[in-house]
């Protein structure tokens, strides 16, 4: 099993409820990381269904979640169709609510799925040009401000025109992405993909720190090939300390595998 897959397995312990126990490697400044947090709840949900697929999933994060601390998923299937699954579900620690999490699943390897005359037309945006991975800078060597021991476990390297911090005059980050140990990317793994990257306002605006979720939706669009991803995040929005940020994923063989959208706090 990958790091990802042990550092976020759930043990069922009653009717809707599991254990988890959250790993301190995937914190950024002394909280998880929102994406890895939310993800065993995700595993909770997929078990309780046949679709194996998360193909939406919105996240609102009440309070931090923290690593190395104890944890409790709870899980309620709202409606499990033919087609889709809806669920609802959250993750405790020390008896409070850290976030809660409303996701539907499918199965994406399912060609059947949609039966009309358009089920096989496909529009997909095509990724920027990004330079080979070799010339990006490898974020371990940014100034974020913070020192984030998610880069244990995660390799990311940015464009070299979006680096050094407020050097750019757009709030725009691509880069490639990739767990360090190198386990392949899955549509479990998008929704933590999603939320991995550095802030886009860091070309901008420089050190940042850490920028809280408030909420995050992420649309897994196809099953990823193996290797890198590449991601593009933009700032669309600032204002009165709220920033919403969108992005979107491809996979190895350039496919859309997923598109993201959040709102954040920027704290000064």
């Amino acid at each position: 099993m990958s790091q990802f897959d042990t550092e976020t397995a759930v043990t069922p312990v009653g009717d809707g409820l599991w254990r988890c126990r959250l790993h301190s490697a995937w914190d950024i400044a002394g909280t998880s990381n929102g994406g890895y947090a939310l993800t065993p709840v995700l595993r909770a949900m997929r078990s309780l269904v046949p679709h194996p697929d998360p193909i939406t999933t919105t996240t609102h994060f009440l309070r931090p979640a923290k690593g190395d601390t104890d944890s409790e998923v709870r899980v309620l299937v709202i409606r499990q169709g033919r087609t889709v699954s809806t669920l609802r579900g959250s993750l405790w620690q020390e008896g409070k609510q850290r976030l809660e999490v409303l996701a539907a699943f499918a199965d994406l390897a399912d060609g059947a799925a949609t039966d009309n005359t358009a089920s096989g037309l496909e529009i997909a945006k095509p990724p920027p040009s990004l330079p080979p991975i070799g010339e990006c800078v490898q974020r371990d060597f940014l100034e974020q401000g913070v020192e984030p021991p998610m880069l244990s476990r995660v390799e990311a390297r940015m464009h070299p025109d979006h680096v050094p911090a407020g050097t750019s005059n757009k709030p725009l980050i691509d880069g490639w992405i990739r767990f360090s140990d190198g386990a392949e990317p899955s549509t479990l793994t998008l929704p933590f993909f999603g939320d991995a990257m550095i802030p886009s306002l860091f070309p901008l605006l420089g050190w940042v720190g850490w920028v809280p979720t408030i909420e995050l939706t992420v649309q897994v669009r196809r099953i990823p090939a193996q290797g890198w991803l590449q991601v593009r995040q933009e700032t669309i929005d600032l204002s009165k300390g709220r920033m919403i940020e969108s992005g979107t994923i491809w996979d190895s063989s350039g496919a859309v595998v997923a598109t993201t959208r959040q709102l954040a706090l920027l704290l000064a």
